[in-house]
Protein backbone atom coordinates (compact mmCIF):
# COMPACT_ATOMS: atom_id res chain seq x y z
CA UNK A 1 0.00 0.00 0.00
CA UNK A 2 2.98 1.96 -0.51
CA UNK A 3 3.48 5.11 -2.78
CA UNK A 4 6.22 4.55 -5.41
CA UNK A 5 8.55 7.58 -6.18
CA UNK A 6 6.50 8.17 -9.48
CA UNK A 7 3.56 9.04 -6.78
CA UNK A 8 1.28 6.18 -8.01
CA UNK A 9 -0.44 3.99 -4.52
CA UNK A 10 0.38 -0.03 -4.64
CA UNK A 11 -2.80 -1.51 -3.72
CA UNK A 12 -2.70 -5.03 -4.07
CA UNK A 13 -6.05 -5.96 -2.59
CA UNK A 14 -8.05 -3.70 -5.49
CA UNK A 15 -5.59 -5.25 -7.82
CA UNK A 16 -6.51 -8.73 -7.20
CA UNK A 17 -9.93 -8.18 -6.67
CA UNK A 18 -9.59 -10.16 -3.28
CA UNK A 19 -11.41 -6.66 -1.76
CA UNK A 20 -14.34 -8.46 -3.83
CA UNK A 21 -13.86 -11.83 -3.79
CA UNK A 22 -12.60 -12.68 -0.07
CA UNK A 23 -15.37 -15.19 0.75
CA UNK A 24 -14.37 -16.94 -2.13
CA UNK A 25 -10.90 -16.66 -2.24
CA UNK A 26 -11.55 -17.59 1.37
CA UNK A 27 -13.19 -21.52 0.07
CA UNK A 28 -10.39 -21.79 -1.24
CA UNK A 29 -8.26 -22.16 1.19
CA UNK A 30 -10.65 -24.04 2.93
CA UNK A 31 -10.74 -26.58 0.51
CA UNK A 32 -6.95 -27.15 1.05
CA UNK A 33 -8.09 -27.18 5.02
CA UNK A 34 -5.68 -23.88 5.40
CA UNK A 35 -7.50 -21.34 8.21
CA UNK A 36 -4.93 -19.23 8.66
CA UNK A 37 -3.78 -16.11 6.38
CA UNK A 38 -2.68 -12.59 6.70
CA UNK A 39 -4.21 -9.55 5.24
CA UNK A 40 -3.34 -5.92 5.16
CA UNK A 41 -5.60 -3.19 7.13
CA UNK A 42 -5.42 -0.03 4.54
CA UNK A 43 -4.79 2.46 7.02
CA UNK A 44 -5.07 5.25 4.01
CA UNK A 45 -8.77 4.53 3.34
CA UNK A 46 -9.64 3.72 6.79
CA UNK A 47 -8.77 7.26 7.95
CA UNK A 48 -9.53 9.60 5.39
CA UNK A 49 -8.94 12.77 7.47
CA UNK A 50 -6.92 12.76 11.08
CA UNK A 51 -9.39 11.12 13.59
CA UNK A 52 -12.06 10.05 11.15
CA UNK A 53 -12.33 6.26 10.75
CA UNK A 54 -14.49 4.72 8.29
CA UNK A 55 -13.94 0.79 8.38
CA UNK A 56 -16.18 -0.16 4.96
CA UNK A 57 -13.40 -1.48 3.17
CA UNK A 58 -12.22 -3.61 5.75
CA UNK A 59 -15.65 -4.74 7.62
CA UNK A 60 -16.51 -7.74 4.85
CA UNK A 61 -13.11 -9.14 5.28
CA UNK A 62 -13.41 -9.50 9.11
CA UNK A 63 -16.99 -10.83 8.94
CA UNK A 64 -15.98 -12.99 6.06
CA UNK A 65 -13.20 -14.46 8.15
CA UNK A 66 -15.49 -15.12 11.33
CA UNK A 67 -18.43 -16.82 9.20
CA UNK A 68 -15.99 -19.08 7.98
CA UNK A 69 -13.77 -19.87 10.65
CA UNK A 70 -10.65 -18.11 9.19
CA UNK A 71 -7.71 -17.02 11.51
CA UNK A 72 -6.81 -13.41 10.32
CA UNK A 73 -3.14 -12.13 11.45
CA UNK A 74 -3.76 -8.05 10.90
CA UNK A 75 -1.13 -5.76 9.36
CA UNK A 76 -1.92 -2.50 10.07
CA UNK A 77 0.99 -0.22 8.39
CA UNK A 78 2.20 -2.17 5.33
CA UNK A 79 4.31 0.43 3.55
CA UNK A 80 1.76 3.38 3.34
CA UNK A 81 0.01 5.66 5.47
CA UNK A 82 -2.62 8.64 5.10
CA UNK A 83 -0.63 11.27 2.55
CA UNK A 84 -1.53 13.94 5.16
CA UNK A 85 1.10 12.58 7.71
CA UNK A 86 4.64 13.30 7.70
CA UNK A 87 6.51 9.81 8.97
CA UNK A 88 9.29 11.51 10.79
CA UNK A 89 7.23 13.73 12.83
CA UNK A 90 5.92 12.33 16.86
CA UNK A 91 2.46 13.12 15.11
CA UNK A 92 3.35 9.53 12.65
CA UNK A 93 3.02 7.35 16.12
CA UNK A 94 0.25 9.43 17.63
CA UNK A 95 -1.88 8.73 14.64
CA UNK A 96 -0.55 5.24 14.23
CA UNK A 97 -1.43 4.66 17.95
CA UNK A 98 -4.75 6.16 17.50
CA UNK A 99 -5.67 4.16 14.47
CA UNK A 100 -4.33 0.52 15.75
CA UNK A 101 -6.75 1.13 18.94
CA UNK A 102 -9.81 2.34 16.78
CA UNK A 103 -9.08 -1.34 14.61
CA UNK A 104 -8.89 -3.41 17.51
CA UNK A 105 -12.03 -2.42 19.34
CA UNK A 106 -13.69 -2.06 16.09
CA UNK A 107 -12.28 -6.27 16.04
CA UNK A 108 -13.47 -7.15 19.70
CA UNK A 109 -16.94 -5.74 19.08
CA UNK A 110 -17.77 -7.72 15.43
CA UNK A 111 -16.15 -11.16 16.92
CA UNK A 112 -15.59 -11.08 20.71
CA UNK A 113 -12.10 -12.22 20.35
CA UNK A 114 -8.58 -10.48 20.41
CA UNK A 115 -6.82 -10.77 17.04
CA UNK A 116 -3.77 -11.37 15.98
CA UNK A 117 -1.96 -7.96 15.02
CA UNK A 118 1.34 -6.99 13.19
CA UNK A 119 2.11 -3.02 13.67
CA UNK A 120 4.13 -2.89 10.85
CA UNK A 121 5.25 -4.99 8.23
CA UNK A 122 9.49 -5.98 7.48
CA UNK A 123 10.57 -3.00 9.34
CA UNK A 124 14.20 -3.33 8.47
CA UNK A 125 13.09 -3.80 4.77
CA UNK A 126 10.81 -0.77 5.12
CA UNK A 127 13.86 1.41 6.49
CA UNK A 128 15.94 0.28 3.61
CA UNK A 129 13.38 0.63 0.59
CA UNK A 130 12.20 3.76 1.97
CA UNK A 131 14.81 5.58 4.05
CA UNK A 132 18.22 4.35 2.09
CA UNK A 133 17.74 3.69 -1.54
CA UNK A 134 14.43 5.43 -1.74
CA UNK A 135 12.55 3.01 -3.45
CA UNK A 136 9.40 3.94 -2.21
CA UNK A 137 7.68 6.43 0.69
CA UNK A 138 9.09 8.65 2.39
CA UNK A 139 11.67 8.20 -0.88
CA UNK A 140 14.36 9.32 1.15
CA UNK A 141 18.35 8.27 0.93
CA UNK A 142 20.92 7.87 3.27
CA UNK A 143 17.83 7.99 6.42
CA UNK A 144 17.41 4.05 6.78
CA UNK A 145 18.50 4.18 10.77
CA UNK A 146 16.61 7.18 11.58
CA UNK A 147 13.35 5.58 9.54
CA UNK A 148 13.75 2.02 11.63
CA UNK A 149 14.16 4.05 14.87
CA UNK A 150 10.68 6.25 13.98
CA UNK A 151 9.35 2.98 12.78
CA UNK A 152 10.13 0.86 16.11
CA UNK A 153 8.99 3.95 18.15
CA UNK A 154 5.14 3.41 16.22
CA UNK A 155 5.67 -0.34 16.63
CA UNK A 156 5.96 0.00 20.41
CA UNK A 157 3.19 2.59 20.27
CA UNK A 158 0.22 0.77 18.89
CA UNK A 159 1.36 -2.47 21.21
CA UNK A 160 0.62 -0.08 23.84
CA UNK A 161 -2.19 1.40 21.96
CA UNK A 162 -3.77 -2.10 21.46
CA UNK A 163 -3.37 -3.92 25.02
CA UNK A 164 -5.21 -0.75 26.52
CA UNK A 165 -8.03 -2.24 24.54
CA UNK A 166 -7.17 -6.14 25.40
CA UNK A 167 -4.26 -7.27 26.84
CA UNK A 168 -4.63 -10.54 25.59
CA UNK A 169 -3.87 -9.15 21.91
CA UNK A 170 -1.16 -11.16 20.19
CA UNK A 171 1.49 -9.18 18.50
CA UNK A 172 3.26 -10.08 15.49
CA UNK A 173 6.82 -8.53 14.55
CA UNK A 174 7.87 -9.50 10.48
CA UNK A 175 11.15 -9.36 9.05
CA UNK A 176 13.20 -10.38 6.69
CA UNK A 177 16.13 -13.25 7.50
CA UNK A 178 19.39 -12.64 5.31
CA UNK A 179 22.56 -14.41 5.06
CA UNK A 180 25.52 -12.39 3.89
CA UNK A 181 29.27 -13.25 3.94
CA UNK A 182 32.43 -11.63 2.85
CA UNK A 183 34.29 -12.63 -0.49
CA UNK A 184 37.01 -15.06 1.06
CA UNK A 185 40.69 -13.29 1.07
CA UNK A 186 39.36 -9.90 1.60
CA UNK A 187 38.83 -9.16 5.40
CA UNK A 188 37.44 -6.24 4.47
CA UNK A 189 35.07 -7.66 2.60
CA UNK A 190 33.94 -10.40 5.16
CA UNK A 191 34.00 -7.33 8.32
CA UNK A 192 31.15 -5.15 6.09
CA UNK A 193 29.02 -8.47 5.37
CA UNK A 194 29.08 -9.55 9.09
CA UNK A 195 28.08 -6.06 9.93
CA UNK A 196 25.22 -5.90 7.63
CA UNK A 197 24.18 -9.30 8.31
CA UNK A 198 23.59 -8.98 12.15
CA UNK A 199 21.83 -5.72 11.05
CA UNK A 200 18.41 -7.53 10.35
CA UNK A 201 18.20 -8.03 14.08
CA UNK A 202 18.30 -4.66 14.86
CA UNK A 203 14.64 -3.86 14.82
CA UNK A 204 13.43 -6.86 16.90
CA UNK A 205 16.68 -5.74 19.69
CA UNK A 206 15.38 -2.36 19.44
CA UNK A 207 11.49 -3.95 20.41
CA UNK A 208 12.65 -6.08 23.08
CA UNK A 209 14.68 -3.45 24.76
CA UNK A 210 18.34 -5.11 24.08
CA UNK A 211 19.21 -2.10 21.70
CA UNK A 212 18.22 1.60 22.40
CA UNK A 213 16.25 0.81 25.43
CA UNK A 214 15.37 4.91 25.83
CA UNK A 215 12.85 3.86 23.29
CA UNK A 216 10.76 2.13 25.83
CA UNK A 217 11.03 -1.48 24.27
CA UNK A 218 10.29 -4.62 26.50
CA UNK A 219 11.00 -8.15 26.09
CA UNK A 220 7.20 -8.66 26.57
CA UNK A 221 6.84 -6.53 23.49
CA UNK A 222 8.27 -9.37 21.32
CA UNK A 223 5.88 -11.87 21.32
CA UNK A 224 5.69 -13.86 17.65
CA UNK A 225 8.67 -13.34 14.94
CA UNK A 226 7.39 -13.53 11.24
CA UNK A 227 10.43 -15.13 9.30
CA UNK A 228 10.03 -14.27 5.39
CA UNK A 229 12.95 -16.06 3.69
CA UNK A 230 12.66 -16.02 -0.48
CA UNK A 231 15.76 -16.99 -2.54
CA UNK A 232 17.57 -13.96 -3.28
CA UNK A 233 17.67 -13.72 0.84
CA UNK A 234 21.73 -14.74 0.48
CA UNK A 235 24.59 -12.92 -1.07
CA UNK A 236 27.90 -12.05 -0.92
CA UNK A 237 29.99 -8.77 -0.46
CA UNK A 238 32.83 -8.78 -2.76
CA UNK A 239 36.22 -7.01 -3.21
CA UNK A 240 36.79 -3.79 -5.77
CA UNK A 241 35.69 -5.71 -9.01
CA UNK A 242 36.03 -4.26 -12.32
CA UNK A 243 32.60 -4.22 -13.18
CA UNK A 244 31.64 -1.76 -9.82
CA UNK A 245 29.28 -4.62 -8.29
CA UNK A 246 30.11 -5.01 -4.70
CA UNK A 247 26.91 -7.63 -4.02
CA UNK A 248 25.88 -10.57 -5.51
CA UNK A 249 23.10 -12.91 -4.67
CA UNK A 250 23.91 -16.95 -4.22
CA UNK A 251 21.43 -19.08 -4.41
CA UNK A 252 20.85 -22.57 -2.58
CA UNK A 253 23.35 -25.14 -3.93
CA UNK A 254 26.38 -22.71 -4.00
CA UNK A 255 29.15 -23.53 -1.86
CA UNK A 256 28.28 -20.23 0.70
CA UNK A 257 25.18 -20.53 0.37
CA UNK A 258 23.58 -21.03 4.76
CA UNK A 259 20.73 -23.81 4.71
CA UNK A 260 17.83 -22.37 5.75
CA UNK A 261 17.36 -24.77 9.37
CA UNK A 262 20.60 -23.35 10.55
CA UNK A 263 19.05 -19.18 10.12
CA UNK A 264 16.03 -20.57 11.59
CA UNK A 265 17.88 -21.77 14.83
CA UNK A 266 19.61 -18.72 14.61
CA UNK A 267 16.69 -17.19 15.70
CA UNK A 268 14.87 -18.46 17.86
CA UNK A 269 18.05 -19.26 20.26
CA UNK A 270 18.37 -15.17 19.78
CA UNK A 271 14.78 -14.20 21.05
CA UNK A 272 13.69 -17.79 22.41
CA UNK A 273 9.94 -16.88 20.85
CA UNK A 274 7.43 -18.49 18.67
CA UNK A 275 8.34 -18.12 15.12
CA UNK A 276 6.71 -18.28 11.49
CA UNK A 277 7.67 -18.19 7.87
CA UNK A 278 6.10 -15.10 7.23
CA UNK A 279 6.42 -15.25 3.66
CA UNK A 280 7.70 -17.67 1.28
CA UNK A 281 7.45 -18.15 -2.31
CA UNK A 282 9.24 -17.99 -5.97
CA UNK A 283 7.65 -17.59 -9.40
CA UNK A 284 6.94 -19.33 -12.86
CA UNK A 285 8.11 -23.79 -12.65
CA UNK A 286 10.00 -23.45 -9.40
CA UNK A 287 7.12 -22.62 -7.31
CA UNK A 288 6.79 -26.39 -6.24
CA UNK A 289 10.60 -27.02 -5.85
CA UNK A 290 10.65 -24.08 -3.66
CA UNK A 291 8.11 -24.95 -1.18
CA UNK A 292 9.76 -27.95 -0.97
CA UNK A 293 13.09 -26.93 0.01
CA UNK A 294 11.44 -24.65 2.66
CA UNK A 295 9.23 -27.59 4.17
CA UNK A 296 12.64 -29.70 4.59
CA UNK A 297 14.52 -26.88 6.13
CA UNK A 298 11.06 -26.24 8.51
CA UNK A 299 11.70 -30.28 9.70
CA UNK A 300 14.95 -29.96 10.44
CA UNK A 301 14.29 -26.82 11.96
CA UNK A 302 11.82 -28.91 14.14
CA UNK A 303 13.84 -31.59 15.10
CA UNK A 304 16.21 -29.29 16.49
CA UNK A 305 13.78 -27.86 18.95
CA UNK A 306 12.66 -25.03 16.98
CA UNK A 307 9.11 -23.47 18.05
CA UNK A 308 8.06 -22.71 14.15
CA UNK A 309 4.24 -23.01 13.79
CA UNK A 310 3.66 -22.21 9.83
CA UNK A 311 4.40 -21.53 6.57
CA UNK A 312 3.18 -19.12 4.84
CA UNK A 313 3.01 -18.46 1.10
CA UNK A 314 3.17 -15.21 -0.48
CA UNK A 315 1.15 -14.53 -2.65
CA UNK A 316 -1.18 -17.09 -2.45
CA UNK A 317 -2.28 -15.28 -5.90
CA UNK A 318 -0.93 -14.04 -9.00
CA UNK A 319 -0.61 -9.80 -8.89
CA UNK A 320 0.81 -7.22 -11.10
CA UNK A 321 4.60 -6.14 -10.75
CA UNK A 322 5.24 -3.21 -8.34
CA UNK A 323 7.05 -0.87 -10.56
CA UNK A 324 5.98 -2.72 -14.31
CA UNK A 325 2.72 -4.07 -13.45
CA UNK A 326 3.92 -7.08 -15.20
CA UNK A 327 1.54 -10.00 -14.65
CA UNK A 328 3.88 -12.18 -11.72
CA UNK A 329 3.20 -15.97 -11.75
CA UNK A 330 3.92 -16.61 -8.15
CA UNK A 331 1.22 -17.58 -6.53
CA UNK A 332 -1.36 -20.91 -6.21
CA UNK A 333 -4.52 -19.15 -7.72
CA UNK A 334 -4.27 -16.34 -10.53
CA UNK A 335 -6.03 -13.31 -12.06
CA UNK A 336 -9.86 -14.14 -11.17
CA UNK A 337 -11.97 -14.53 -14.40
CA UNK A 338 -15.32 -12.30 -14.80
CA UNK A 339 -17.53 -14.77 -12.65
CA UNK A 340 -14.76 -14.67 -10.02
CA UNK A 341 -12.87 -18.06 -10.52
CA UNK A 342 -9.20 -18.57 -10.35
CA UNK A 343 -7.03 -21.18 -12.64
CA UNK A 344 -5.09 -22.78 -10.00
CA UNK A 345 -1.60 -23.50 -10.30
CA UNK A 346 -1.77 -27.68 -10.18
CA UNK A 347 1.67 -28.58 -9.81
CA UNK A 348 2.02 -25.69 -6.59
CA UNK A 349 -1.38 -27.01 -5.19
CA UNK A 350 0.07 -30.98 -5.05
CA UNK A 351 3.17 -30.38 -3.98
CA UNK A 352 1.21 -28.33 -1.29
CA UNK A 353 -0.95 -31.15 -0.41
CA UNK A 354 1.71 -33.02 0.38
CA UNK A 355 3.35 -30.88 2.73
CA UNK A 356 0.26 -30.44 4.50
CA UNK A 357 0.47 -34.14 4.83
CA UNK A 358 3.33 -34.98 6.03
CA UNK A 359 3.46 -31.76 8.40
CA UNK A 360 -0.09 -32.94 9.91
CA UNK A 361 1.37 -36.70 9.85
CA UNK A 362 4.26 -35.33 12.68
CA UNK A 363 4.38 -35.94 16.58
CA UNK A 364 2.31 -34.10 18.27
CA UNK A 365 5.74 -32.03 19.70
CA UNK A 366 7.43 -31.35 16.22
CA UNK A 367 4.29 -30.02 14.40
CA UNK A 368 3.87 -26.80 12.62
CA UNK A 369 0.71 -25.83 13.69
CA UNK A 370 -0.49 -24.48 10.56
CA UNK A 371 0.68 -23.58 7.37
CA UNK A 372 -0.36 -19.85 6.59
CA UNK A 373 -1.27 -18.39 3.45
CA UNK A 374 -0.51 -14.99 2.77
CA UNK A 375 -4.03 -13.44 0.50
CA UNK A 376 -2.75 -10.78 -1.22
CA UNK A 377 0.27 -8.73 -1.47
CA UNK A 378 -0.30 -5.56 0.28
Amino acid sequence: MQRLVSGRRIDMIRATRHDVLVRQDYQRLLAFGIRTVREGVRWHLIEPQPGVFDFDTVLPTIRAAKELGITVIWDLCHYGWPDDIAIFKPAFVERFARFSAAFARLYVEETGKAPFIAPINEISYFAWAGGHVAQFNPCKRKRGDELKTQLVRAALACINALWEVDRSIRIVHTDPIINVVGEPGSKRAQNSAEAYRKAQFQAWDMISGRLKPELGGRPEYLDILGLNYYPNNQWVVCKERPDKKRHLHIFHGHPLYRPLHQMLIEVFMRYKRPVFIAETGTEGEARPAWLRYVCDEVALALGEGVHLHGICLYPIVNHPGWTNNRHCHNGLWDYPQPRGMRTIFQPLANELALQIHRFSALPAAQKATHTLPETCAT
